[in-house]
């Protein structure tokens, strides 16, 4: 599983980045990533084989 970094906060983009911590909090809930630290700039480690839909989804504004 290879390992992601979030940003310190999101930048408000549309649709969101792929290393906002919005999105990699979304997926963890989905049970696509595992949150390894905690605090302002969490690590999460991500499965290889994301949906695209599931990241679609979390990458709504």
């Amino acid at each position: 599983m290879p390992k992601v970094s979030a940003k310190k906060k999101c930048c408000k983009d549309r649709p969101r980045c792929k290393a906002c911590p919005v999105v990699l909090m979304r997926l963890s809930k989905m049970g696509y990533a595992e949150q390894l630290t905690t605090g302002k700039k969490a690590t999460y480690a991500v499965e290889k084989k994301v949906p695209k839909k599931a990241v679609l989804v979390a990458r709504q504004r």
